[in-house]
């Protein structure tokens, strides 16, 4: 198991089809890219901060991919080689923030790159995972499940994110993918505790408090 060192954030938005749907947003034909800072990590344990300058946070429980070497230009047959490893982690959206800017055309930055945004696992090295699209992802609140999918039903699947990417930044060792979240998404409260679980591998624990 690795901690590693993390560089920048790279995220898909709607790579479920059921996920964009309950979002009431059209499926996407290329992948939706926005990104984090590295400040937006959190470990196991550490508490999430919910912003005063937000009244409505999400869970929303993702596949990680971490980048061991250099990428840049990556085709899709051999985009597998960069990566070292895969966790779990949390895509915390300040969901009233982002409905706000997506009406008004504008980034989504501050509802989704807040600290404490993106709780992570420990990055398993990739040969623990011999298929990684074949990995349930679960999201409980309070011991209830909220969130539970399968990488299966991702639309990009990693391969092409990776080259995807690749084309647009050279990514480097220590950079992460949060690769998108199933359906079920939901609000969360101070007070509340969340466990998100690459289910059968390893999984992550908090509890959300007032900033």
């Amino acid at each position: 198991m690795e901690q590693l060192t993390v560089g920048k954030i790279l995220c898909l938005g709607r790579n479920y089809s059921e996920h964009a749907r309950e979002m009431n947003s059209e499926i996407p034909a290329t992948p939706v890219v926005f990104m984090k800072p590295s400040t937006a990590i959190i470990r196991s344990g550490d508490d999430i901060l919910f912003p005063a300058v937000s009244r409505c946070m999400h869970h929303e429980v993702e596949l990680v991919v971490a980048i061991g070497t250099l990428c840049k230009n990556a085709p899709r047959a051999t985009a597998y080689d960069f990566v070292s490893g895969y966790g779990v982690g949390l895509d915390m959206t300040l969901r009233d923030l982002q409905s706000e800017a997506k009406k008004k055309g504008e980034p989504w930055t501050v509802a989704k790159g807040f600290d404490t945004s993106a709780p992570l696992s420990e990055i398993l090295p990739k040969t623990q995972i011999p298929d990684p699209h074949n990995l349930v992802l679960r999201c409980t609140v309070n011991g209830k499940v909220k969130q539970e999918g399968n990488t299966r039903d991702m639309i990009f699947r990693i391969d092409e994110i990776v080259s995807y990417l690749s084309c647009i930044f050279t990514l480097e060792p220590g950079d992460l993918i949060f690769t998108g979240t199933p359906e079920g998404v939901g609000e969360v409260k101070p007070g509340d505790h969340i466990e998100a679980e690459l289910v059968g591998h390893t999984s992550i624990h908090h509890s959300v408090r007032a900033k």
